[in-house]
């Protein structure tokens, strides 16, 4: 049958009900839905065994992924966190093609259920996404593309208690300090508790890796605060000092 709102409706419906059957103490290994689905990604991942090149390899992932949603939807939406190679599998695919923020909300339910990363990997999930979005952030910002940072600030909140090595959880908060800091241009600069977020996250990422590469970026950003702090009026510099406010949705305590 082709793929269609009938059938989407089908599949997440029957791996609803599949996830919400099986324990954490269980596998999803034996239902009807999830060995079809293993099926199917076996077939998807001898096609990509055909390509050499990782960004075609990316480009077919991007395609392919689309047919696996609504399985994924169903255990999100009933999942009791039974061991599923299929949902690690395609979070590990979304960050590949791209596609961040489906990859994390995926991520928020493997590290929330402690689900088993596929084999082949050595990585935890928390170093994963902490480090795949990092480096997908870096080589953006090095080339003059923006990247979401909204993405960032999300992948920090979820992996901020899982163990990784200290380089990965220095690599994204440099990230993180480099987003903020370019929303703003030298002609406009970013308002102050931003600049002030960014020195935080550089002073952190510095104090987990002081070879992380953001020893410039602090003392441009510093001296960019000081500018900043100097052109308020008294009251409000004196408001920035003693709160140290954040961006929305930062954690300034990133190295607790």
């Amino acid at each position: 049958m082709a793929d269609s709102p009938a059938k989407r409706h089908l599949v997440r419906a029957r791996a609803a009900q599949a996830a919400a059957a099986a324990a954490s103490d269980q596998l999803m290994d034996g239902t009807s839905i999830y060995e079809q689905t293993m099926l199917q990604l076996a077939n998807d991942k001898g096609r990509l065994k055909n390509i050499q090149s990782n960004a075609g390899k990316a480009v077919l992932k991007t395609e392919l992924l689309p047919t696996y949603d609504a399985y994924i939807d169903g255990v999100l939406q009933a999942g009791r966190g039974a061991t599923d190679v299929v949902v690690s599998t395609l979070m590990l695919w979304h960050i590949d093609a791209g596609s961040f923020a489906r990859a994390l909300q995926i991520a928020d339910y493997v590290i929330a259920h402690k689900l088993p990363m596929p084999d082949s990997f050595q990585r935890t999930t928390g170093c994963v996404i902490a480090e795949e979005i990092a480096e997908a952030a870096l080589i953006a910002q090095r080339t003059g593309v923006s990247f979401d940072l909204e993405v960032l600030d999300r992948a920090q909140q979820l992996t901020q208690a899982e163990d990784m090595p200290d380089q990965v959880r220095a690599k994204l908060l440099l990230a993180k300090a480099r987003g903020w800091l370019a929303t703003g241009s030298k002609e406009d600069p970013p308002p102050c508790p931003v600049v002030q977020q960014a020195v935080e996250d550089l002073r952190a990422a510095i104090t987990w890796d002081q070879a992380c590469g953001g020893k410039k970026d602090l003392e441009n950003a510093e001296r960019l605060l000081k500018k900043l702090a100097e052109s308020l009026p008294p009251a409000s510099t004196e408001d920035v000092a003693a709160t140290g406010d954040a961006p929305s949705g930062t954690d300034s305590n990133d190295n607790a």
